[in-house]
């Protein structure tokens, strides 16, 4: 396995510097985020270290160069938007850059990319399936034509009011991760696997890792602390937010000597990369960077070199 993180958490430095950092700080790589250039809408979204919007050769070159230089790997590439919208304008922007990161990935000599499926929240599951599946097969199948991996990040996406009820992410949970792989195929579409968001769910963390074992494509580091006693007073039908808080590597309810055990034992061998939004960690660049040194530390315990 090889230690990164997500470059969203700092969004403040240019890719250069991104990578200087991780180069000096006993990170092997680096998930870097390609949002299209704009203003973020929500925290952590909008960021962009690489430009994919009209990616050339002459440009994968340039990054090619810059990580070279620091001796850091890219684990894949992250654009984690809603591409089932009820809004169709903006479901067909998300699609229509989605493709983009993915053509881009093998001009940069990659083959990971990490996003999300996408939820009508208003809607069922099964309300939102005919239009997930009309609009993931051709996603599905453009990544099989450039030899591109995605992995789906297993976030609900239901923390605020505007993505209430059913969140804007339907990959939430075993039953439907088989439903996706067996309507849409699981060779080029998987898991972005992220622990923390199995707990806040009262779910097993570890069984998933037994089963999907061939569609890790790539999993997060990232920890979550549920406070029972606001949980007793708001119920599991609150918004997570009012009981759970998502904390670093070890400052939370993940058993992380347990969850590399299984991982190794399944025989994934791929990236683990920090994301952080503890808000703990957040009130300046220097923070940020500490919270990614003490995640490197913590880590490194489970994660040789």
């Amino acid at each position: 396995m090889k230690l990164g993180f997500v470059t969203a958490i700092l969004a403040d430095l240019s890719l250069t510097e991104v990578a200087a950092f991780a180069s000096e700080n006993d990170f092997e790589c680096i998930e870097v985020m390609c949002w299209p250039v704009s203003k973020a809408e929500r925290r952590y979204a909008g960021v962009t270290h690489i430009d994919v919007t009209d990616m050339t050769p002459a440009k994968a070159s340039e990054v090619h160069k810059v990580l070279t230089t620091a001796r850091v790997e890219i684990s894949g590439l992250g654009y984690y938007p809603n591409p089932l919208s009820p809004d169709a304008a903006e479901a067909a922007k998300c699609v229509e850059h989605l493709k983009k990161v993915i053509v881009a990935a093998p001009l940069l000599g990659l083959s990971r990319v990490n996003t999300f499926i996408g939820r009508d929240w208003t809607k069922s599951v099964d309300d939102n399936w005919p239009r997930l599946i009309e609009t993931w097969q051709p996603i599905v199948a453009l990544a099989k034509e450039r030899g591109v991996k995605i992995g789906i990040e297993n976030c609900p996406m239901s923390f605020t009011k505007d993505e209430w009820p059913g969140g804007k992410n339907i990959a939430t949970s075993p039953k439907i991760w088989r439903r996706l792989f067996n309507d849409l195929g699981s060779e080029h579409l998987g898991l972005n696997y992220d622990p923390s968001h199995m707990i806040w769910q009262q779910m097993d963390y570890l069984q998933p890792l037994r089963e999907f074992k061939d569609q890790l494509f790539h999993v997060h580091a990232k920890d979550v602390r549920i406070d029972q006693h606001k949980l007793n007073d708001v119920g599991i039908l609150a918004h997570p937010n009012e009981y759970h808080t998502p904390k670093l590597p070890g400052l939370g309810d993940v058993n992380w000597g347990r969850f590399f055990s299984v991982l190794s034992e399944v025989g994934y061998r791929g990236p683990v990369c920090v994301e952080v939004e503890d808000r703990a960690y957040e009130d300046s660049l220097q923070a940020r960077q500490r919270s990614l040194r003490q995640s490197a530390i913590y880590l490194r315990q489970f994660i040789g070199r």
